[in-house]
Parts: C-alpha cells; structure tokens; sequence
C-alpha cells in the first residue's frame, strides 16, 4: 500500500503538551515538513522561547537551543554568525517577540540577520494564564483586561509585520493564519519562502501565523477558529508585506 502521508522526519515521536484546539501542532509540522523537504535537518538550529513552545526542542528533530524570555534572536544572531552555514529559525510567540524581545526583534531586523523568525499571534499570554499581549486585539477579555482592552489606558495592538516591513535589514515579511485548510498550506508556502530567503542570503525573514488559543479565550477550538477568522484577521490582513528580490 503507498504512504500517502506520514509525519515528518524533522519531528520527534514524543507527543506534543499543547492544549486541544491549539494549532501550535500544525505549525510545527508545517516547520519540519518543510526541513524534510529541503533536506536542511542536520543543518537546521531552532531557538526555543519562553512560552507554549517552550518544550519545542522535544518535538524538532534539529539540534534546538533554549533561550531566556525574548532573546530568542540574540541567540539565533549568535548562532549564525558562528556558524554562517547552518540555517537558523526562532519560534516564538506574541508575547515573547512581541513584548519582552520587541527590541531584540527589530535590532536583528535593522542588522539585517540572516536568520528566520516563525512568529505566533494568538493574542494573548497563552502559558501564564491568559494575561493580555500586545497583540491582544481592542475590547478584547483576558485575564488582566476582564472588561476588554481599554486603547485608552493601554494602547493599541502592534501589527509586527508592517513594523518589521519598514527595516532596510528585513528582506521577506508575511502573515498568514492557520483558519482552515487553504490558510495551512498557505503558511508552509511562506514557511518555505523564509527558509529560501535565508539561504539566498537575504536578510531576516518573518512569519506571522495567527493561531488560536481556545483554552485562554475560552471556547470550543470550532468556536476559537471561527472568532479568529472574524476579529483577528480584520486588524491582521493577511499577506506579504515585504519581499525583497
């Protein structure tokens, strides 16, 4: 019987820790797909954040390196200029890109590095508890904005890859959303764009997924994709900000 579909190389046998629902899953197989694909694994290096995917070196069959909350690119900066010849990626989420390694990522997109950022928006602190990101959209309820979030006392939603798009050092910035199946092979496209920038060495180049997090938003994984496809992606379009040829 022909093998239509298996898991990746790229990923390991140990299940995953991720709540039901969450599409941290797909994303990673998205990642290592395309490491098979490319036949990169033995010179791939993740960087693992602090957050849900902080056990992401269990699951990528690369070698991963932990790194403190936020300073995922410093350490992906490290390893690059070190050893020019590996390809190097960061998974991170909103709150740990977006937040605490705000400047991390844009001074490694302002350099230039040639390294690849798979960037996970569900709009919320998903590992500590649910506490508002700031990608956490306006009126929205977490556990530190039970009203919804004010923009007056805290401000508005930062959109990284138009930010990020603006920085001479940036050569490759999409968003895309894991809403479905279309949305899913759209991403691993620009999965692949960013580990093909890097290799034709670039610059940096960034992902943006928009995820869904059921648990914190409290709903169904249904109900959590369908809030995701009608509210985040109205203040996240979808598509290439950048691509420089």
């Amino acid at each position: 019987m022909a093998v239509v579909f298996k898991k990746p190389h790229a990923l390991t046998d140990v299940p995953f820790h991720y709540c039901p629902g969450c599409t941290h899953g797909i994303i990673h197989r998205l990642v290592a797909e395309v490491i098979d694909e490319m036949g990169i694994e033995g010179e791939t290096v993740g960087v693992a954040p602090v957050g849900c995917s902080v056990f992401a070196y269990n699951y990528f069959a690369c070698d991963v390196i932990e790194a403190p909350h936020g300073r995922a690119p410093a350490v992906a900066t490290g390893v690059k200029r070190a050893r020019p010849d590996r390809f190097v990626f960061t998974y991170q989420g909103d709150g740990d890109l977006a937040a605490i390694g705000t400047n991390e990522t844009v001074h490694a997109g302002t350099r230039g590095e040639n390294i690849t950022i798979i960037f996970v928006n569900n709009a919320i602190y998903g590992m500590t508890g649910g506490q508002m990101a700031p990608t956490t959209l306006p009126g929205q309820v977490t556990q530190t904005t039970p009203y919804g979030r004010d923009v007056k006392i805290a401000g508005y939603p930062i959109r990284m890859c138009e930010m990020l798009s603006t920085l001479d050092g940036v050569a490759y910035a999409e968003r895309v959303a894991i809403d479905g199946v279309p949305g899913v092979m759209n991403a691993k496209k620009a999965i692949r764009k960013a580990f093909e920038t890097q290799k034709a060495k670039k610059g940096l180049s960034i992902v943006e997924v928009l995820s869904t997090c059921p648990t914190n938003w409290g709903m169904t994984p249904k109900d959590a994709m369908a809030w995701l496809k009608e509210n985040m992606e109205s203040y996240y379009p979808l598509g290439c900000y950048k691509d420089k040829e």
